[in-house]
């Protein structure tokens, strides 16, 4: 911070980051009081404003204690702080916003209820006991209810909820925790939560009673959060688990659960420190770790489940009134489809899957799906990044020029620079469906809205693939549409959120699918260069024929087909231990007469070709899951001899490797061992190339492949700190946008 000089006594304070809807002006206000301050504090649309009076010894220690004291959901980025001449002012005060400089402030994200309001929750003498809308300045919804900025309750979804008398005096009162908490609400003066479906319509504490009795008696119940629908059931009522797969059409991806309290998450999943934390941080994301037990058709054939705390006050109504320890509490839609927010949404889109709806009478302004993270090597690693976490600043780009990067096509999360910072938006799915390219309309236009951007000024970064639904969208913004190149895009995000634009790297991508320079399907891709330098393609995965294209990405068997098509002496894969369906003779004969066959050096195919010649011979019935598979199958095995590939000319030939996994599967040996050595084989080889192409600079990895914890704890054991990895967006597609934005502000 500025060193101001003893004898000024008036400053100006400029501080820029997450400062808006946490309670930043009334902490502002009662620092001012303890230090005898005068003058005044408003949010700006580029932050808060501060102009402060006193003593240069107070205002010394006010300046410091703003930054040390700020509350706990406040980011703060910078702080500019100046001389200016008094203005003899008396008293100190809370502006009214201003909105005429640039709109750059990061809104805040949602969050979890406090424990000041926990308590009043469930204190009989409180006039807020059991209001599942209680919150304060310090706790509940800001980006789900925001309708504009300035942080105002009049751009907000509470606009249509006037304060009571009561609630007025709180709002005004600086003493008070809840003075200026634009959500503010009561049982006289807010909304409330009503029960439909199981006869007639009960509201407040009784329909919260009757959800969790529902709950309790293997009824499957819409409920409505911060921001949009979940789907809960009793996780430890197999019957109920199932009837929702079947009504929901979500044959086999996991479910999240919801446990009650810290205890019950335990029962469920191995928790280390840095788990509790996740567990319990801000974001109250799902937190992905080892399984203690199995939890009959929550997550079938996978050693992990997801577990997120409670994090609305409803959600502690609901455990208060009895429902299960721990609960399946899974995004309302049918699979793939976005998560419903809108009310007639989701009576229409939830109508045969839910048994009743707990409907709470707060709009929601915008779908915000709940956020997921994983613990591996080195920190947490973020699968998607959505509630408590969206919209954040991930990065600041050395450009002024507003930048829209729309993702990609699977896990589409796009993001818009303003002013050079990097606004990651909110996961919106993957764009197959209909209703999630509409989705990502309504978030471009969305933040576009929010942060003052005209849709005809944007450069808008896209994936280079010519028939990617993103790519039309953003011809068709009416910007400057620029494309990116997938796998360069995933280096480049890792890069970014380290803000390393001129460090030379050796960058590895590997994902299941990204368009080519060269009109290939590539997707095990090693790069040579810099953000501000452009990223060569020096090595890759050797190519193989894909019979299908990107079908065979649900079918295992239809990537080996091309895979092992080169192999010879192979045994009859129809056989045990093999057991090949005759798809996969079928997708031979395409590849054999050159047939809707494409070539490939996806890293992503060729672990669906491992998982195939180990056991899951079958159709995936999610992205990636013959991987996910693999992987927890070799997590199972113990240490023991690896394969090799043979890296030559540019290539990493795989070709050795799959006949050493033919042969020893054929020979009996244990399918973990094997998928254990095929892991420590595809790390020794990242491992090769970063010794071949550049040991002296660091190693970046991104792409989905890069999701799998035992693969990147092998790398980091070879690399250590010089391994750099994706901390703040996700490494699969979820992240891209970030990427594409970088990359594209330095080509222009």
């Amino acid at each position: 911070m500025t060193t101001i000089d003893p004898v000024v006594t008036a400053r100006e304070i400029r501080i820029r980051g997450v400062v808006q809807g946490v309670g930043f002006r009334p902490f502002v206000y009662r620092l001012a009081q303890r230090y005898g301050l005068c003058g005044w504090v408003l949010n700006g649309a580029d932050g808060v404003r501060i102009r402060a009076e006193g003593n240069a010894a107070a205002l010394d220690a006010f300046a410091h204690a703003l930054v040390g004291e700020a509350p706990p959901a406040a980011r703060i980025e910078t702080v500019v702080s100046r001389p200016a001449p008094s203005e003899g002012c008396a008293g100190f005060t809370i502006r009214e916003s201003g909105a005429a400089a640039a709109k750059t402030t990061p809104i805040s994200p949602d969050l979890p209820v406090c424990e000041a309001c926990l308590r009043e929750l469930f204190d009989p003498a409180d006039r807020r006991y059991r209001y599942p809308y209680i919150t304060c300045t310090d706790c509940g919804p800001r980006y789900s209810i925001v309708t504009g900025l300035p942080y105002d309750r009049p751009l907000t979804t509470m606009a249509e909820w006037p304060l009571c008398e009561a609630c007025a005096r709180e709002y005004g009162d600086p003493s008070d925790r809840r003075f200026h908490a634009q959500p503010l609400a009561c049982p006289t003066c807010g909304p409330t939560y009503v029960l439909r479906g199981d006869g007639a319509e009960r509201r407040a504490w009784s329909a919260i009673e009757g959800g969790a009795a529902l709950l309790s008696g293997g009824a499957i119940v819409a409920v409505k959060g911060i921001g949009g629908y979940h789907l809960a059931c009793d996780a430890e009522n197999a019957a109920a688990v199932e009837a929702l797969r079947a009504r929901k059409y979500r044959k086999e991806r996991p479910f999240a659960l919801m446990a009650r309290d810290a205890a019950a998450a335990r029962t469920a999943i191995a928790l280390d420190a840095e788990g509790e934390a996740l567990l319990a941080s801000p974001a109250r994301p799902v937190v992905v770790a080892h399984a203690r037990r199995v939890l009959a058709g929550v997550a079938p054939e996978n050693r992990e489940l997801g577990v997120m705390l409670p994090y609305a006050p409803l959600h502690h109504l609901l455990f208060a009134a009895g429902a299960p320890a721990l609960v399946v509490m899974t995004s309302a839609n049918r699979s793939g489809e976005p998560m419903a927010f809108d009310d007639a949404e989701a009576a229409a889109t939830l109508a045969g899957i839910a048994d009743a709806f707990l409907v709470g009478e707060r709009r929601i302004a915008r779908r915000v799906d709940d956020a997921v993270i994983r613990v591996v090597a080195g920190g947490p690693t973020i699968l998607r990044r959505a509630r408590g976490m969206a919209p954040r600043a991930v990065a600041t780009l050395p450009t002024t020029r507003p930048i829209l990067a729309v993702g990609a096509d699977l896990k589409n999360a796009p993001a818009l620079a303003v002013d050079g910072r990097v606004f990651a938006a909110q996961h919106v799915g993957d764009l197959d469906h209909l209703a999630c390219r509409d989705s990502l309309a309504a978030t471009v236009r969305d933040l576009c809205a929010i942060y003052g951007v005209a849709e005809d000024g944007l450069l808008v970064a896209h994936d280079l693939h010519p028939e990617y639904v993103s790519t039309a969208f953003a011809r068709e913004m009416g910007g400057e549409p620029f494309p990116i190149q997938h796998h360069r895009a995933h280096v480049a995000s890792v890069l970014a959120e380290r803000g390393a634009w001129e460090d030379v790297v050796v960058g590895v991508a590997f994902d299941g699918t990204g368009f080519g320079d060269d009109g290939t399907i590539w997707g095990g891709e090693v790069f040579v260069g810099s953000v501000a330098g452009g990223l060569a393609r020096v090595a890759h995965l050797a190519t193989a024929p894909l019979p299908g294209g990107d079908a065979a990405a649900r079918f295992p068997v239809q990537a080996a087909a091309g895979f092992l098509f080169a192999l010879g002496d192979l045994p009859d894969l129809a056989a045990d231990p093999f057991a090949f369906p005759p798809r996969y003779e079928t997708a031979r004969a395409l590849v054999a007469r050159d047939l809707r066959t494409f070539r490939t050096s996806s890293a992503g195919r060729l672990f669906d070709t491992v998982a195939a010649l180990l056991g899951f011979t079958r159709a995936c019935t999610f992205e990636g899951q013959a991987a996910m598979w693999l992987e927890h199958l070799a997590a199972s095995a113990a240490a023991g001899p690896s394969y090799a590939f043979a890296l030559r000319d540019g290539e990493l030939d795989y070709r050795p490797l799959l006949h050493a996994v033919v042969d020893d599967r054929a020979r009996g040996v244990d399918p973990g061992s094997i998928a254990r050595a095929f892991h420590v084989a595809l790390a020794d080889a990242v491992v090769a190339a970063h010794r071949r192409y550049g040991p002296e600079f660091p190693l970046v990895v991104s792409g989905g492949v890069f999701q799998n914890r035992l693969l990147v704890e092998l790398l980091a054991a070879h690399l250590g700190e010089r391994l750099w990895i994706n901390r703040v967006v996700p490494p699969n597609d979820g992240g891209i946008a970030l990427g594409q934005a970088a990359l594209a502000a330095f080509a222009v």
